[in-house]
């Protein structure tokens, strides 16, 4: 594997990778919110979704929780897909203070969809790549994301990303 050098000293190695890794999140932040956008959806309300499909049926409590959000985010993103017919507020079983927020069938559709979706482009972005050089970047990107864990700077997914 070649060393991406071109005479410059770790520093600049170091900060032309950062600057790279931030076009990438911009130019997919950007694609992401815009397909999200198509479908009258927000970044926020879909890893609402992603996260019910991970949870299964929730207290909202546990979703604010596990999207670190405050209780009233979480009111206002459920109460938007529930306007939009993505979930359902049902009574909890055994507490009956509590409700369960829970996907509704077009709601899984969606997601099943995304899902497909987001394979297809994996594919499209690195089906061309040899596999050692996939692996390695694989890799790099593990022990990124590593690193910026033990640094505190995101927390610890409790859910797939």
């Amino acid at each position: 594997m070649m060393k991406y050098s071109n005479g410059m000293g770790d520093d600049e190695r170091y900060a032309g990778a950062l600057d790279r890794i931030l076009e990438l999140v911009v130019l997919l932040h950007e694609d992401m919110t815009k397909s999200l956008a198509a479908q009258g959806l927000s970044v926020s309300r879909m890893t609402l979704l992603w996260t019910l499909r991970s949870l299964g049926p929730s207290p909202q409590r546990a979703l604010a929780e596990a999207l670190h959000v405050t209780p009233r985010a979480i009111t206002g993103l459920v109460d938007g897909l529930v306007a939009g017919g993505l979930v359902t507020r049902e009574p909890h079983p055994t507490d009956r203070r509590a409700t369960l927020v829970t996907c509704t069938p077009r709601a899984t559709e969606l997601l099943d969809e995304t899902a497909g979706q987001q394979r297809e482009f994996g594919r499209q972005l690195f089906a061309h790549m040899p596999a050692e050089r996939f692996d390695g970047l694989v890799a790099g990107l593990d022990d990124v994301l590593h690193t910026l864990h033990g640094l505190g700077l995101v927390h610890q997914p409790g859910v797939t990303s």
